[in-house]
């Protein structure tokens, strides 16, 4: 008998597993980048260096320099931020209204910000 509830358990278990997993996540709105548009990685130079968005740089949100890393850019250009799973893209792209910086897209987490996007996940040798 308690083999027989051990192997409901375990059946129950998976089949509530595999209709958790079955859903297929809704994919990005795409989003048309200007052909100025710079992209922001603002994940740490480390996430950076293991892949990231082609033609991105790297200005690290939690760093202390970020402002003034973003000063040099002009404040009415076209910029998407992007990060790992979308909260420091959020932040940042907050920050950088508070900054006075006028069109900012939040591309979220990165296989979302390469989805909507088109552009390649690269690495940096």
């Amino acid at each position: 008998m308690k083999t027989f509830f051990a192997a409901l358990a375990l059946a129950s278990v998976a089949l509530f597993g595999l209709t958790a997993c079955s859903a297929a996540a809704p994919a990005a709105p795409p989003v048309a980048l200007a052909a100025d548009a710079v992209v922001i990685d603002v994940r740490t130079p480390g996430e950076f260096s293991a892949g990231h968005l082609e033609g991105a740089v790297n200005i690290d949100v939690q760093s202390p320099d970020f402002d003034s890393r973003m000063a040099p850019l002009p404040t009415d250009g076209d910029y998407l931020v992007y990060c790992q799973s979308g909260n420091r893209s959020s932040a940042a792209a907050a920050r950088l209204a508070e900054l006075g910086y006028t069109s900012v897209t939040d591309g979220g987490g990165i296989s979302a910000a390469a989805s909507s996007t088109g552009l390649a996940v690269v690495t940096t040798p």
